[in-house]
């Protein structure tokens, strides 16, 4: 397995562990008194499942099991790769960060944070589609 699927699996495995205390914290709330700044994070649960969890093993799986283009680049380009893996993450760490720092209290710091956010993970969700285009290749069949 390569390196790359390696940090984006064990990412995606840690990203539920802390999704899930997350959840498990959330849901007290149903029967016990929770400091009130523990509902801003309901947004940060969703994301840590969506694009930590889910998105990151999506994107791991792929990377490492897809048809690959060519011997001497199988994978395609791997720099453009990491800068997924480092543009999806940062953008998922401010994300987690940001959005309920907004919500308890907005500041344009804390807006700025989100939209950086977003364009991080905007640009890693193009960057993994442009390095994964040429693997989807039709499969020629003799008939």
């Amino acid at each position: 397995m390569p390196l790359l699927s390696r940090w984006h699996i064990k990412s995606a495995f840690v990203y539920l562990a802390v999704a899930l205390l997350l959840g498990i914290a959330l849901s007290m709330g149903a029967i016990v008194q929770l400091p009130n700044w523990l509902a801003y994070l309901s947004p940060a649960f969703f994301h840590l499942i969506m694009v930590g969890w889910v998105t990151q093993m999506i994107f791991g799986v792929i990377f490492w099991m897809f048809p690959i283009i060519t011997r001497a680049r199988p994978r395609g380009n791997e720099s453009l790769g990491w800068a997924t893996y480092i543009l999806l993450n940062v953008g998922l760490i401010l994300r987690v960060f940001c959005e309920p720092l907004n919500a308890m209290n907005p500041l344009d710091i804390w807006g700025w944070g989100l939209v950086a956010s977003a364009l991080f993970q905007w640009l890693a969700a193009v960057f993994f589609v442009y390095n994964t285009w040429p693997r989807v290749k039709e499969r020629y069949r003799n008939e």
